[in-house]
């Protein structure tokens, strides 16, 4: 059967399409997984577990620190509180404060030169060919993976008195005072060592670290600065050391945080020596614990060497935020 529609009739209107719903995204979580106790119940362990290997010696450093414990207690375990005498016997050492001295005078050496060659590594590698950048990157991550008891006894062995290479080099240049010249046996050289051996160490970490944020500003701005007439010095200040200003300033602030708990370069080379020529606060710490079996006043020792990097790493972040604030 036709339906026949009269002349100037509209003909009747289709009947609408039912509409769908549309579906949900399928890895869309949904409301009652996204509330549920499971996923907390999963990490829980991991959470605790980091929890108590990061707060429990830290705590149990604390309450050392205010208790008379030495060698009986350890082993007796009948300490007794002492409020803030190991503090007051600490600071009124005037051995402590010539370490404390020494251990920001050795933190400003060594991160100064670590982030002055780094910056230079990073802008060398920066304008390498692809073999020549290949084989300085290989280098320097060979020499980060390299551990550090191992790289401490390379050390030891170039300045070796008798059978370093150090020394056969400068006596084959015509340096015959040199022959069995015992380096660590110096303050000056032992500290220079110590010193060389630790931005050895952390210049391929920083200096990668630099290269990956140079790669990062964009080649339109060096362009239109070279136009403008701005020379090598201009185009780092103006253009590329604003852009990886942050970058470069976390980097700063991870060296302050391991050249001020250094220890292990130290301990294994010298354990302080020559007197106290390479004894920083963690060295001074162990020390005291292990020579005088003052558990106590290391526990104390180190709960100032704690606050004290805080206290600068605060002023450095203060400072950071500040000169942010003005840039905006």
């Amino acid at each position: 059967m036709s339906i026949v529609h009269e002349p100037g009739t509209p003909p009747p209107a289709a009947a609408p399409a039912a509409r769908r719903r549309p579906r949900p995204p399928a890895d869309r979580p949904r409301a009652s997984d996204r509330n549920s106790p499971w996923a907390y119940v999963l990490i829980a362990p991991a959470v605790a577990g980091m929890l108590y290997l990061l707060l429990y010696p830290l705590a149990r450093a604390v309450v050392i620190s205010f208790q008379d414990f030495r060698l009986r207690q350890l082993i007796v375990g009948d300490a007794s509180f002492v409020g803030l005498r190991n503090y007051r016997e600490l600071l009124g050492d005037a051995r402590f404060w010539e370490v404390v001295r020494r251990t920001f005078l050795f933190m400003a050496v060594n991160v100064v030169l670590i982030m002055v060659l780094s910056m230079l590594v990073a802008l060398m590698i920066e304008r390498l060919g692809r073999f020549g950048r290949t084989v300085v990157l290989g280098s320097l991550v060979l020499v980060w993976a390299m551990p550090v008891i191992a790289a401490t006894t390379v050390f030891q062995w170039l300045f070796h008195s008798r059978f370093g290479i150090v020394n056969e080099v400068l006596v084959s240049l015509g340096f015959s005072s040199y022959e069995g010249y015992a380096w660590l046996a110096h303050d000056k050289a032992a500290f220079a060592i110590i010193v060389t051996l630790i931005v050895w160490q952390s210049v391929p970490f920083a200096a990668i670290t630099l290269y990956s944020a140079l790669t990062t500003v964009p080649r339109e701005l060096y362009e239109s600065a070279r136009i403008d007439g701005a020379g090598a010095g201009r185009l780092f200040r103006s253009v590329t050391f604003p852009l990886i200003r942050p970058l470069f300033m976390l980097v700063l602030s991870l060296e302050v945080i391991w050249t001020f708990k250094a220890f292990v370069q130290i301990w294994v080379m010298t354990k302080g020596g020559p007197g106290d020529a390479t004894t920083i606060l963690p060295v001074y710490a162990v020390q005291t614990a292990l020579s005088n079996q003052r558990y106590d006043l290391s526990s104390a020792a180190s709960m100032v060497t704690v606050l004290l990097m805080s206290g600068v790493l605060v002023f450095y972040f203060r400072q950071l935020f500040r000169q942010e604030g003005e840039h905006l």
